[in-house]
């Protein structure tokens, strides 16, 4: 039996230990790429780069994600990335397979180097306010394996495109996974009042009052101008989206 649990820990620390080297040689590949275009972003505000914590914010109505920094006990806004696919409507995530993308306060938990959809950064969905909320009403599968990826095609997840998604890839794993959140909003609240959740679940009145106190900390007026990223980048990015 000790023989068995000595073989099968050896197998399991061999497999972490090949896989972190993986991770280690794409993260060395992208840094040659992108560490220029991540320190003209961050020189361009006026922010140190790497920044002590990033937040990723990522509106499913507009398709737009905006990228965060912390610096000097504040937050400031560094960059607009345009989101290529999103599956599903405004409103949570509730089951396994209706193709939503959640809406919450996420971590960014894994690097994926070996994505389907070319990288990938895969989120703590269900979070604990998920669960609670899945266990009382019953719902046994809430749904899994949320993440943000490359190309530009999605089915519960946020498709960026390749492009940018090596970016932010590598900025999390530079900056590390702890100091690096998730919030997915349905509609940017700091533009508009929330709507009535009559139709939705009981809880999802008192989740968007959180997200819009969460998303009062990135005022629109810290943001240097309205579309951040050149329309003509994205346009020509998506053409890069697909592996």
């Amino acid at each position: 039996m000790r023989r068995l649990l000595l073989l099968l820990t050896l197998m399991v620390n061999g497999a972490w230990a090949a896989q972190n080297a993986e991770l280690d040689a794409v993260l060395d590949n992208l840094g040659i790429r992108v560490e220029q275009r991540l320190q003209a972003r961050f020189e361009r505000v006026g922010v140190d780069y790497p920044p002590q914590r990033i937040q990723l914010i990522a509106f499913k109505e507009s398709r737009r994600l905006e990228l965060w920094a912390y610096q000097h006990n504040r937050w400031r806004f560094i960059h607009d990335y345009a989101i290529f696919a999103a599956s599903g409507k405004v409103g949570p995530k509730l089951r396994e397979g209706d193709k939503q993308v959640p809406e919450g306060f996420y971590r960014i938990v894994d690097l994926n180097p070996n994505s389907h959809f070319h990288l990938s950064m895969k989120l703590n969905y269900p979070n604990g306010f998920d669960w609670l909320n899945a266990t009382r009403e019953g719902r046994a599968t809430p749904g899994s394996n949320i993440f943000i990826h490359g190309s530009a095609w999605s089915a519960g997840c946020l498709a960026i495109g390749n492009h940018y998604i090596e970016e932010l890839f590598y900025l999390a794993a530079k900056v590390g996974l702890q100091r690096a959140a998730v919030m997915i909003v349905p509609y940017d609240f700091r533009y508009r009042e929330i709507a009535p959740t009559h139709n939705g679940p009981s809880w999802l009145g008192e989740l968007y009052a959180y997200l819009k106190l969460r998303l009062d900390q990135f005022p629109l007026a810290d943001k240097a101008f309205k579309c951040a990223y050149d329309c003509r980048e994205a346009s020509t990015t998506k053409q890069r989206a697909l592996p």
